[in-house]
């Protein structure tokens, strides 16, 4: 096969959907994962498969070899991580290897996945332009390591000539979300009628699974090198997102609201839980942080741009939903796997 095409990350969550998005449109794809990468997400696609690790320049090679757009869906997205070098390594490190070799492979675009994390907290809406980054502090070495890859991107557009272009995505939800993601997974326990409590007042940008992959096929496209485009469909309350996944499956909605510094107590407690056991605790200061702090989002450059058409966020939830309770009913025989790139919180 001659792939025009390649996806890095094709086994994760966008990175899957990516690569289903361009098969249906009859395109030829090669997708690069690792030899421990589950590929249930992937099984029923015709692609070529190149095996083998970020840092491995020749594996990079032959797999950008004849492609004319690379789409790069690796992201360690795990805030709660005591070690933050093991985020800096995915998330830094090893991108700017695959950096080196995409500056040299001729592409026509190289499509990175940033996150609305890289954007500044302001008053009102914020754009694409909207000044430099104001929260890196609060929002901790997952936060941190984001900034500094979508500036390393961009820098080898600048110093390199690489035709990168930075997309910073939401929330993403949806079906075929078999790790689940973080935020997936509150929606699962939500359609399954299992989660009693909400966050009382946190909030998020959202944009469903399949109107992100197209964001990104629609900037391999027509993308402006060197720009960011913002991939969110809406600004939501997490309440109304979990309402609506239990509504679709007719479960109990979430009755409890946790006050915010209740949260930020229980995020306390778990780091000293981190620390007794020496292993890692989702629940920490840093994550509570995250669920509150982003603010309103303008996307209206990706739909100027780009064609980017996004859906009502309602059809993306009512897909997690049942996609959640199917999967509890016929589990998968590799649902004892992760997928091999996790996404962003």
């Amino acid at each position: 096969m001659s792939a025009r095409h390649l996806v890095i990350g094709a086994s994760g969550f966008l990175g899957s959907h990516v690569t289903r998005l361009l098969v249906e449109q009859g395109e030829q794809v090669r997708v690069m994962v690792r030899a421990t990468s589950s590929r249930r997400a992937l099984d029923d696609l015709d692609v070529e498969y190149v095996v083998g690790d970020l840092e491995d320049r020749e594996a990079l090679r032959a797999a950008m070899a004849g492609c004319a757009v690379v789409y790069y869906c690796v992201v360690d997205a795990r805030p709660w991580l005591r070690d933050a070098d093991r985020l800096f390594h995915t998330n830094v490190r090893c991108l700017r290897t695959v950096l080196d070799v995409a500056a040299d492979a001729g592409l026509a675009r190289f499509v990175f996945t940033s996150s609305v994390a890289t954007l500044p907290i302001g008053d009102g809406l914020v754009r694409e332009d909207s000044g430099p980054h104001n929260w890196a502090r609060r929002g901790g070495a997952y936060v941190r390591s984001r900034i500094e890859a979508e500036d390393l991107v961009l820098g080898y557009f600048r110093d390199r000539g690489l035709p990168a272009v930075a997309m910073c995505v939401a929330n993403t939800y949806g079906d075929r979300d078999f790790l689940p993601t973080p935020h997936g997974g509150f929606v699962a326990a939500a359609a399954r009628g299992k989660l009693p409590f909400y966050m009382r007042g946190a909030a998020a940008e959202v944009v469903g699974i399949r109107d992100a992959a197209q964001a990104l096929v629609l900037a391999g496209e027509r993308g402006r090198p060197g720009e960011r485009y913002i991939v969110s469909a809406g600004y939501r309350s997490v309440r109304e997102l979990l309402d609506l996944a239990a509504s679709v499956t007719g479960a109990a909605p979430p009755r409890h609201g946790i006050p915010r510094p209740v949260a930020a107590a229980a995020g306390l407690l778990g780091e000293l839980v981190a620390r007794v056991t020496g292993k890692d605790v989702r629940i920490t200061r840093t994550t509570m942080r995250l669920i509150y702090i982003m603010t309103p989002l303008d996307h209206s450059k990706a739909e100027r741009e780009l064609g980017w058409e996004p859906r009502p966020i309602e059809a993306a939830i009512t897909e997690a939903a049942l996609f959640f309770t199917r999967r509890r009913e016929t589990p998968h025989p590799a649902d004892d796997l992760t997928i091999d790139e996790p996404e962003r919180p």
